[in-house]
């Protein structure tokens, strides 16, 4: 019996309850997560990228896989530990999707390892980038690469022995190791010792020093493995012993902190206290060479293990997320293209940002479009004399910050400055520490979020003095107040001076920084509570409009779907005959296509050059069409555990904007998108017949941004952190 034959077994409802939570119905939220990642490592395969480009993809996927064993694997592996019975809407128990992920993720990682091996290495080579083994070296090269170990690496190592007086070393999150035997001259007898690599403090990839002989290849750029050079000199640590092997492995651990906020007397204390606890969690998988002995391997898993298929065997390097320092070759011909983002020549005039935002709304669409009006918007409202405060939520700001040093100007020229920082936004606390405190030393009101809740919405109020009297100015974005991000992250901000919004945002505000308890907005759909309420009402709207006049429609572009209830909502849709396109960047939980429950929906996702980031909700609504923008997913964390704020496009030029380019362009990508299948499989995207490939990505950089231009102002940070894709 297949799929749709059994939904329809026993004589079912199709609308009724039961076939709604049938599992069959929904897709696995860690599955689904790894199909996207599968598409990012897809575009590591892709030869229309440059060279550099696809070995950033490499290092993506690896560190994307970092994070979700720290945070989801290891999520799992403590319901496992205390005998969690409750099933995700897909029915999957923690012990049984432990395996499913272990059978998925491994060809992954051998595919991984094949491109890295089978194509990208020999392609390098072809552009005089030599990335060689130590084997591959030649004995001048030896030489050099002893010099330079025994100057610069060998005073920073430390080998840690393992045996009957000494512990077993602590392994810390995700350091990279060697593992290595070694035995006394003669002696039968193994020793274990282990040598962290200092991959931190030097290039995961050393370039091999020159001597007077010169290059060995001229113009070209020859590369080693740290850890290479690291074991080929191993006789200097461990003189008059005998080095019979030498494994690299590294253990990842649980980094997801809990904050016993309900116990803390000072949020920023416990979260500081927390993020020092982060490297030191249970283990949630250990990599290991494909090579390491099978004793050694014995060994720590007696020591590290604790559930199965904690131990990945890697054929390649290990720790590829390393590889993203390969992006610092000068080599702009195996880089993408530079470009310039955009201006609207409506927001060139710095000086007048204000009276053109009272004039009219102004969209920006980043990365083609530029962050710098943002950055125009605070620097002009610290200086202004009318400006007698400024209201702000900080998510992800960066480690050199333009938002925070106008933040600070902003202070210094009396201004009121208040700032909501919060500080558990996942990787990045220790940074939003660091910028609560100079707002705090400045004089800066700082709010260190809401118990309980994470602050997710991206906002900021700017108050003047005007002849007419106060006007409030605001910025809200589906993106984080971050400059560099802002570059590589698709993301759609507002300037606007609508009263109406700006008394939403101003109430908000006081909610967030006091006790107001104000719920009554005119526009903004505001979570925990009123973006589930709201968005299952639009919903419900369209169904009945199509029972009665047969032209719902629903689009959603956002990045993540896993909600049931919103789930729910959305196949009662496609009962009625709503037609409902999604577009999800990563998590969809949805299953379309099967016939008398979710025939009427369609699921796509791109994954190119930027991260598709924007969320984008549009209800036909019969002509009168509602859009709302903002920084929510259709996630359970979205819309019960944040605060998160959906906002409607008012201005009839924007939002024709949207309707007639911006969604119908990214809806018809046949270059980079990929279609979800009722068996939770992805396919490309395939032009029709004779028809050139549209790349949405590639079209909006053409028309709304500038292509190979000097970039002029190049960000300070470029680093896209942890949370890069």
């Amino acid at each position: 019996m297949n799929r749709d034959e059994s939904l329809l077994a026993e004589g079912k409802s199709l609308d009724s309850d039961s076939i709604l939570m049938d599992p069959s119905c929904y897709i696995n939220r860690e599955l689904s997560w790894l199909q996207f990642n599968r598409h990012v490592l897809d575009e590591a395969k892709d030869p229309a990228h440059p060279l550099l480009e696809r070995v950033k993809f490499l290092a993506i996927f690896s560190n994307n896989l970092d994070e979700f064993f720290m945070i989801r694997v290891s999520g799992l592996h403590r319901q496992l530990d205390e005998g969690v019975l409750k099933s995700p809407p897909d029915g999957l128990t923690p012990a049984r999707l432990l395996d499913k992920i272990y059978e998925d993720l491994f060809p992954l990682l051998e595919e991984q390892v094949a491109i890295w091996h089978d194509e990208i290495i020999p392609a390098l080579r072809d552009q005089g980038v030599i990335i060689h083994t130590y084997e591959t070296l030649d004995e001048r090269q030896k030489r050099s690469l002893r010099t330079y170990f025994i100057k610069e690496i060998f005073p920073v190592l430390t080998p840690l022995a393992f045996d009957k007086s000494h512990p077993f070393p602590f392994i810390s999150n995700l350091a990279l190791n060697l593992a290595i035997i070694v035995r006394e001259r003669g002696g039968e007898e193994d020793l274990f010792a282990r040598i962290k690599i200092p991959n931190k403090l030097f290039p995961r990839l050393l370039k091999i020093p020159d001597d007077e002989s010169g290059p060995k290849t001229p113009g070209g750029i020859e590369l080693v493995f740290l850890e290479d050079v690291i074991s080929a000199n191993l006789d200097l640590l461990f003189p008059g012993l005998e080095v019979r092997a030498a494994y690299p492995f590294r253990v990842t651990r649980d980094a997801d902190i809990e904050i016993e906020e309900d116990e803390a007397d000072d949020l920023l204390t416990a979260v500081e206290e927390s993020v020092g606890r982060r490297w030191v969690g249970i283990p949630s998988r250990i990599e290991v060479s494909s090579w390491m002995d099978q004793a050694v391997c014995g060994m720590m898993g007696e020591k590290l293990v604790k559930h199965p298929h904690m131990f990945y065997r890697i054929a390649g390097p290990i720790g590829m997320a390393d590889l993203m320092c390969m992006l610092d070759l000068d080599r702009p011909d195996l880089k993408d293209p530079p470009f310039v983002p955009s201006i609207p020549k409506i927001l060139e005039n710095e000086k007048a940002i204000f009276s053109t935002i009272k004039s009219r709304d102004v969209m920006l669409f980043h990365p083609y479009e530029s962050f710098q009006p943002v950055i125009n918007f605070l620097n002009q409202a610290a200086k202004d004399p009318d400006v007698l405060a400024i209201k702000m939520t900080l998510y992800r700001t960066g480690t050199r910050s333009p938002i925070v040093r106008a933040l600070l100007d902003a202070r210094e020229m009396g201004k009121a400055v208040s700032v909501v920082v919060e500080l558990k936004a996942r990787f990045d606390e220790e940074n939003n520490i660091g910028w609560a405190k100079a707002l705090e030393h400045a004089g800066v009101h700082v709010v260190f979020g809401i118990m309980g809740l994470k602050v997710h919405s991206k906002l900021c109020l700017v108050v003047r003095r005007e002849r007419d009297g106060i006007v409030r100015y605001v910025h809200m974005s589906s993106g984080n107040y971050n400059a560099s991000t802002a570059r590589i992250y698709t993301d759609i901000g507002l300037f606007t001076a609508n009263p109406e919004i700006a008394s939403d945002v101003s109430n908000l505000f006081n909610s967030l920084t006091g006790y107001s308890r104000y719920m009554a907005y005119n526009h903004l759909l505001v979570s925990p509570k009123y973006i589930r309420r709201g968005i299952i009402s639009l919903i419900e709207r369209e169904i009945k409009r199509q029972r009665e006049y047969k032209d719902g429609h629903i689009i959603l572009k956002l990045n993540a779907i896993q909600d049931e209830e919103m789930i729910q909502a959305l196949y009662r849709a496609s009962i009625a005959g709503v037609k409902v396109e999604l577009q999800v960047r990563g998590i969809c939980c949805l299953r379309p296509g099967i016939k008398g429950l979710s025939e009427n929906i369609s699921v796509s996702t791109i994954v190119g050059r930027f991260l598709e980031h924007s969320r984008i909700y549009y209800f036909h609504n019969g002509g009168d069409e509602i859009l709302l923008m903002g920084s929510s997913d259709l996630m359970p964390r979205n819309l019960n555990r944040r605060v998160e704020v959906l906002y409607p496009i008012l201005d009839p030029g924007i939002k024709q904007e949207i309707i007639t380019e911006i969604l119908p362009i990214h809806m018809r990508d046949t270059a980079k998108a990929r279609i979800l299948g009722s068996d939770g499989i992805y396919h490309p995207r395939k032009p029709a017949n004779g028809d050139e490939p549209v790349n949405a990505q590639e079209w909006f950089l053409k028309h709304r941004g500038f292509w190979n231009q000097q970039i002029a102002d190049e960000p300070e940070d470029m680093s896209i952190g942890r949370n890069g894709i």
